[in-house]
């Protein structure tokens, strides 16, 4: 890939990061089984505030707003 475009490249590593997070996050719901395992609501609570702050994090990293300047 040695002249790959940035736009390439950013939908080639977006597709396959998108996928990986997807499946840990499939497998993550596999934890609710409670045939197999044991957890308070807390935990739960615990683990997906810190789950949803982390995809805040990334999305507004996308959306940063450029600075704004008065011009004349």
């Amino acid at each position: 890939m040695i002249n790959e475009s940035k736009s390439h490249k950013f939908k080639r590593l977006a597709k396959s990061r998108g996928e990986l997070v997807i499946k840990y996050l499939q497998l993550f719901g596999n934890l609710s089984n409670k045939n197999n395992y044991e957890y308070t609501d807390e935990e739960v609570r615990k683990v997906f505030y810190i789950i949803e702050e982390e995809l805040k994090n990334a999305k507004s990293r996308f959306n940063k707003k450029k600075k704004r300047e008065i011009s004349f």
